[in-house]
């Protein structure tokens, strides 16, 4: 009788990957953003608030970046702990 170690062994488990489940995420959420992005923004335009659009513009685009490359996140907190002197 084999034990389950030499079983597990003979029979090595696939590493899971991500990478389908972002790109799909991607794909389903990119688009909804988009959408609810350009309704705020038209309406903050047709009213006539222009500094409350430019806010939610930049807000916006920083939210999208930090979305389509999250790997921009941890090349930030590397560079800042550099800065700091944090190693």
């Amino acid at each position: 009788m084999m034990s389950a170690h030499i079983i597990a062994a003979a029979h090595p488990q696939a590493a899971i990957s991500t990478q389908g489940l972002v790109i799909y995420l991607q794909s389903l959420f990119g688009p909804l953003f988009l959408g609810i992005v350009g309704i705020v923004a038209l309406f903050f335009l047709f009213t006539r608030e222009i500094t409350r659009f430019v806010q939610f513009i930049v807000l916006a685009v920083a939210i999208a970046v930090v979305f389509y490359t999250p790997s921009i996140v941890q090349t930030l907190a590397t560079g800042i702990a550099n800065a700091l002197g944090v190693h």
